[in-house]
């Protein structure tokens, strides 16, 4: 039984100034770095066998604080765990977009990477990790729209808060060919800043 283990990466300034990143390569900033070392201490007994991280900075900084942590050796990087590509919006905030677009911008096409889009790349990484990865704990560190749409496609039932927190963790595990989500959005080790 493979279980995944699903982490949002640590604190961007863009985060705290409520840009859109998408495929934007925006490195973590201090505070992201001291979470990513707090959620690392926090699983460090957990058993995590391998981890997989999105190829974008943000995302490669808190995996490699983990790992460093865990002392596992290697993190694997793939572009299918990269955040939703969020085409003519990246680098903007929403007044920023109600100013250039107006308020119904969401039903322009302004280049945002589909959800059909993600979900596929999603689901061919995750068929693949779990026929590499049987019974093994496997950490995938990933982005907050990425994983509400792999979450939402997974654990079809799993009722879900409108924004996963920065390196905030979500289990599941497979069992009999269903998906079910053990841990949703916690980030517990963030009490002890």
């Amino acid at each position: 039984m493979t279980k995944l283990g699903l982490v949002r990466h640590g604190s961007t300034a863009w985060n705290k100034e409520r840009r859109a990143q998408g495929s934007s390569n925006i490195p973590l900033d201090q505070d992201g770095i001291r979470d990513a070392e707090l959620l690392a201490k926090r699983i460090k007994s957990e058993g995590w066998d391998v981890i997989y991280s999105s190829d974008l900075l943000r995302a490669k900084q808190t995996a490699e604080i983990v790992a460093r942590n865990l002392n596992v050796s290697e993190v694997f990087l793939d572009s299918r765990l990269q955040e939703v590509n969020g085409g003519q919006i990246e680098g903007t905030t929403e007044p920023e977009r109600i100013e250039k677009w107006g308020e119904n911008w969401r039903e322009l096409d302004l280049g945002i990477e589909s959800k059909e889009m993600v979900l596929q790349r999603a689901l061919s990484f995750i068929e693949e990790v779990s026929e590499k990865h049987p019974a093994q704990n496997v950490l995938v560190v990933s982005h907050g729209a990425y994983i509400r749409h792999l979450l939402g496609e997974l654990v079809k039932d799993l009722k879900m808060e409108d924004h996963l927190e920065n390196t905030s963790v979500s289990t599941v595990k497979v069992r009999e060919g269903l998906w079910e989500c053990e841990l949703y959005n916690c980030t517990k080790h963030l009490g002890a800043k």
